[in-house]
């Protein structure tokens, strides 16, 4: 398969995947804020996200055989299309229907938007595979770079979604970001240049299921590797924070809101920021090191739900220094998983690997999303990080599995 002119596609690509996740982390902020001011419990707060989430394991299933089958562009422009639909329907939300209308709509809107992420995120990690060089330690560092600016931008519009809330309100942040999504949507048209593939007639739909034991011992660390990281980040972070640095009152309330979008996104910038190296970092260690890391970073969630627990002094400060020792160790661990799931598969399944993977990432997300809204509702915010460490250990084992492979 012949590679299309490299760098203006990569750049297309990675444009089109930074205006999706800054939409898609601001959204996030805006409906757990939004809600959480409105009285919604924590399971309450979890079943907003859930059909998001389940919605992501269906589509990543189906996303690589439709990328196989209809083409990369369109899998892509198909994402960018329905997120722009769901922000459109979000913002019909009426206040005045009731708890159980409000969280079936919500629900049902969200689900969309998961659709719509994840088609986006196959779509541009499957077209790196293709557009990055072959030799060398290239196809690391494009990955890195990608995933890493990503995360960046989506922790942009973590803080992004919090400043809008507060200044435009619900309704009008909804509109906003419908706005500028669909502006770069059709520069992001108007600017794709030619030569992804276009899919390829009787690609059966089994064939998404990988015989490839490297890629199902990865798909499965990456299952408890997001788990991990969702059960606290979700929904027992934000509502923690959240009862610590608001007093109940509207201004109280705005500056927990900026307060809670500044701290999301600057560790989701952090996390990106780190993935971004990974490369440099990683640099000549073998991939069963990943198992190593994944332990050390079991310890982090573990200690900190003895820090709550034991209700220790200035346990908002450790809170914060623990959470971005995490995610420094996270963005190592998930750059490497990036890589390895484009260094197991082949160019003519990349698109069916990289969607049965991102399925199992988007199952470890549904099962990290019901895990938050439940372990903090039976046992605050120490039930969601001790949860986070035991899922982190059954990744570690699952890495344990995977082949030999050193990096450049």
């Amino acid at each position: 398969m012949s590679r299309p002119a490299g760098f203006a596609a990569y750049l297309v690509v990675t444009g089109a995947y930074w205006a999706f996740m800054l939409t898609d982390g601001a959204l996030r902020m805006l409906v757990l804020l939004h809600f959480h001011t409105l009285g919604f419990s924590p399971v309450q707060l979890a079943y907003l996200f859930v059909l998001y989430e389940i919605a992501g394991v269906v589509t990543n299933l189906c996303a690589g055989w439709l990328a196989a089958r209809f083409g990369l562009t369109f899998t892509l422009y198909a994402g960018l299309g329905l997120q722009i639909i769901a922000l459109i329907a979000l913002a019909q939300l009426d206040p005045t229907w009731s708890i159980t209308a409000s969280v079936v709509f919500v629900m049902c809107v969200q689900g969309l938007s998961g659709v719509a992420k994840d088609l986006a995120k196959m779509s541009s990690k499957s077209a790196v595979k293709l557009l990055a060089p072959d030799e060398g330690d290239s196809l690391f560092k494009w990955v890195a770079l990608l995933t890493g600016s990503k995360n960046a931008v989506k922790g942009f519009g973590f803080l992004l979604g919090a400043a809008l809330l507060a200044i435009l309100g619900f309704q009008g942040a909804i509109y906003a970001m419908t706005f500028v999504l669909a502006l770069l949507f059709l520069l992001v048209i108007l600017r794709m240049p030619e030569g992804l593939p276009k899919g390829m007639k009787g690609v059966k739909f089994s064939a998404v299921f990988s015989k490839n034991a490297a890629v199902n011992w990865l798909s499965l660390a990456r299952v408890f590797l997001f788990g991990a990281r969702d059960v606290w980040f979700v929904v027992g972070i934000p509502i923690y924070f959240y009862s610590v640095w608001s007093d109940g009152t509207l201004e109280g309330n705005k500056a927990a809101f900026f307060m809670i979008g500044t701290f999301m996104a600057a560790w989701v910038i952090f996390y990106g920021v780190i993935q971004g190296i990974a490369p440099k970092l990683l640099s000549g260690l073998p991939v069963q090191s990943a198992a190593g890391l994944v332990i050390s970073l079991a310890l982090v969630p573990m200690v900190l739900a003895v820090f709550v627990w034991m209700q220790m002094s200035s346990l908002t400060v450790l809170l914060i220094i623990g959470l971005f020792i995490f995610a420094a160790l996270l963005a190592l661990n998930s750059a490497l998983h990036s890589y390895l799931i484009l260094r197991f598969t082949t160019a003519d399944r990349v698109t069916l690997d990289v969607g049965f993977y991102y399925m199992a990432n988007a199952t470890g997300r549904l099962l990290g999303t019901v895990m938050s809204g439940l372990s903090y509702q039976l046992g605050g915010l120490a039930a969601c990080l001790g949860v986070a460490a035991v899922m982190l250990v059954i990744s570690a084992v699952a890495a344990r599995q995977l082949p030999e492979v050193k990096l450049a």
